[in-house]
């Protein structure tokens, strides 16, 4: 009797333990059935190189490494491999696509800066080679080539699962792991105003989107990335990133370029142009120049629907020159070294001074300057050949890097002074507004600022006495031959680089007519403007004076100005105010782009400038591009994390990662035994009990 009662107590255990097992192991292993694997796929990506060779060695070493330890990694570059430094002006890209090559790049798209020589050659003859020489393929859903009598044969109007290197396709499909990945590429509207399409046809970006997600659909598709060189948040006019992401349902992945935004952590969708929720789609952008590889972890569900991203940008300025792309650069370096000694045609009259407090009176930073009339001359006149509307011209003191000697002047020199190959843009802008611009400029003076305006076209006086943001006395723009109030309430048009244009060195202003798509890129580079207006301009004789552009009235009261005598004579010259809207249609050699700040290889010396003084914390611009103020910016992944972008385009929402399946089973498995050793411990008590009694 005994004996039956040993047995029965391990019996009920066992029952027990069995009733439990069947009710709550099967729990995850349903879930697991149900939802599958995800499928997690790495990319990298690049954009906006601009001619900046020599960096693309240090790439090479980066992508290697992320191969070695993610085999199936793709790569995709998005656009600008086209214009910026000497290497450019003299391979027309084959020193870039050189070193590329040696990437095993999957797909491109093309920037609008691929478009830059259409004019000068009658057509695409250098992108063609550029095409030809390629040892990956291109995809453009809105970007029709057929017709150049250049590129035109490259191009394969079709979606297609064997895409083929040195042709053009609408999208392409790769298979990794035994998924399949529809890609397909967007090049920005803007290109038909600010570059030379010629024959290239460029279409809507949405209406094309759609089109691409619908092909990859009936192809069985369901897991989408689109390379983008529509800009993450630029002119929401001809569209951007954020739109797209938000106007066209199935796109997963929007791997950008053109805003030369630097996304540290990528930017994720949630919600469609309407605020009503949608399946995620993220955005990543890697800055400009080649400074980062960027690394983008995605994981899909069964359905092809993002469930979680991460990525970071990889410093490429801290990794290794790769060897064999070194020996392959030192043949382009050796002939673009002796370019950069070339004469440009013009001779300085006199040194070109490029002052600062710590050696001189007064500062580029802080006063007029010679040298800085002579840019600001050269910005204004250069945009009034585009858009003779414009009337003012601003350029960033912390912007203008080195004097020049007295003598003729060479092209490295001009390099050196304008080392970060910034875009010149045009800006609308109420008078009102220039007033606070202007305020922000002067409101450490007598101190030096980075961000202190040189101008052209105007001129201001203040007073630094007085405080902060109400030190601006007076402020003209030139008419003619004469100067006249600005008028608080009339738009002018105001060129300026794209740094400053964006909001660089803090100007809120400039970053709020960013946001609302008041800056029109006018497709040039700058040391290559200012370069052009002292040859073609000044016929070679460059001699600039201190004109009164910028007066500090140091308490004094400001001298009285008489408006100018009305002569009836005389024709009444065109009211500087007035905006102009560029034709769509114009051919012209534009090109267009927005580059940060950053310096790109100075090919005189070794000695590359930073991008701003490092004891001067106003000089350097660590706030990020209009609209990504979102990102973090820490340059942390960010796991699972998810950013809704609303109509602010600002509000973020934090979302757990998904667990992974071991981690559920193991969860299960710890439940299921705390509820076995709190039922065998009631048991227990309760056998004791009963003996007991």
């Amino acid at each position: 009797m005994k004996g039956k009662k040993r047995f029965r107590f391990p019996l009920r255990t066992a029952a027990i333990i069995a009733i439990l097992s069947s009710i709550v192991l099967p729990t995850s292993t349903y879930a697991a059935d149900e939802n599958g694997e995800d499928f997690s796929l790495t990319i990298m990506h690049m954009n906006d190189t601009h001619a900046r060779v020599e960096p693309l060695a240090n790439m090479v070493t980066a992508v290697k490494e992320v191969r070695e330890n993610k085999p199936g990694a793709l790569l995709f570059n998005a656009g600008d491999v086209f214009s910026g430094t000497l290497y450019f002006n003299q391979f027309q890209g084959q020193a870039d696509l050189a070193l590329l090559n040696m990437m095993d790049i999957d797909a491109m798209t093309f920037g609008n800066h691929e478009f830059d020589l259409g004019s000068s050659e009658n057509g695409h003859a250098s992108l063609n080679k550029f095409i030809e020489g390629a040892n990956f393929p291109f995809v453009s859903a809105n970007v029709d080539l057929s017709a150049d009598p250049f590129a035109g044969g490259r191009v394969s109007s079709t979606f297609t699962e064997d895409a083929q290197d040195s042709t053009v396709y609408d999208g392409m499909v790769k298979e990794i792991n035994g998924e399949k990945i529809g890609i397909f590429g967007l090049t920005t509207e803007e290109t038909l105003m600010t570059s030379s399409p010629g024959a290239a046809k460029i279409t809507n970006y949405a209406a094309e989107a759609e089109r691409a997600v619908a092909a990859f659909e009936d192809m069985g598709v369901n897991k989408i990335v689109a390379i983008s060189h529509l800009g993450y948040d630029s002119n929401p006019s001809v569209g951007n990133d954020l739109m797209l992401a938000e106007q066209v349902d199935g796109i997963d992945v929007i791997v950008g370029g053109h805003s030369h935004t630097q996304l540290n952590e990528p930017t994720v969708v949630t919600t469609d142009e309407n605020g009503a929720a949608k399946d995620p789609t993220v955005i990543v952008q890697a800055y400009q120049y080649a400074q980062y590889l960027g690394e983008l972890d995605v994981n899909f569900n069964e359905q092809g629907v993002v469930t979680g991203s991460s990525g970071h940008l990889i410093d490429v300025t801290q990794k290794q020159a790769d060897p064999e792309a070194l020996n392959t650069l030192s043949a382009y370096k050796s002939e673009v070294d002796q370019l950069s000694n070339q004469e440009t045609g013009a001779v300085a009259q006199k040194p070109l001074t490029n002052p600062r407090l710590t050696d001189s009176d007064v500062s580029v930073r802080a006063n007029e300057t010679e040298l800085g009339n002579l840019i600001t001359d050269a910005m204004l006149t250069k945009a009034q050949e585009k858009m003779p509307e414009v009337s003012i011209a601003m350029q960033n003191g912390g912007g203008i890097r080195a004097a020049i000697d007295q003598g003729p002047i060479t092209v490295g020199e001009v390099i050196t002074v304008l080392p970060f190959g910034n875009d010149p843009a045009v800006v609308q802008l109420t008078g009102d507004e220039i007033k606070q611009i202007l305020e922000y400029s002067v409101r450490l003076a007598p101190e030096e600022s980075g961000g202190f305006l040189q101008v052209s076209g105007m001129k201001f006086a203040y007073d630094s006495t007085k405080e902060a943001g109400s030190r601006v006395v007076s402020m003209q723009v030139k008419n003619g031959e004469e100067y006249v109030d600005i008028n608080p309430d009339q738009t002018y048009l105001v060129t300026t680089n794209n740094f400053t244009a964006k909001g660089g060195d803090g100007y809120e202003v400039f970053a709020q007519a960013y946001a609302e798509g008041r800056v029109q890129d006018l497709g040039e580079i700058d040391w290559e403007q200012f370069r052009d207006y002292m040859v073609e301009d000044l016929n070679g004789v460059v001699d600039p004076v201190i004109e009164g552009r910028i007066t500090d009235l140091l308490g004094a009261d400001p001298a009285p100005t008489e408006p100018p005598a009305e002569d009836p004579n005389d024709e009444t010259p065109e009211d500087p105010g007035t905006p102009v809207t560029p034709d769509p249609n114009d051919d012209g050699n534009d090109q267009d782009e927005n580059p940060g700040d950053k310096p790109q290889e100075d090919p005189k010396d070794d000695t590359k400038p930073s991008d701003e003084d490092k004891d001067n914390p106003d000089d350097k611009d660590s706030t990020p591009p209009p609209g990504s103020q979102n990102n973090g910016g820490d340059g942390s992944n960010s796991g699972g994390s998810i950013v809704k972008v609303s109509d602010d385009k600002t509000s973020p929402i934090s979302s757990g990662s998904k667990l992974p399946k071991t981690a559920t089973n193991m969860y299960t498995y710890m439940l299921a035994g705390a509820v076995l050793l709190a039922a065998g411990a009631v048991l227990f008590i309760f056998k004791r009990k009963k003996a007991k009694a």
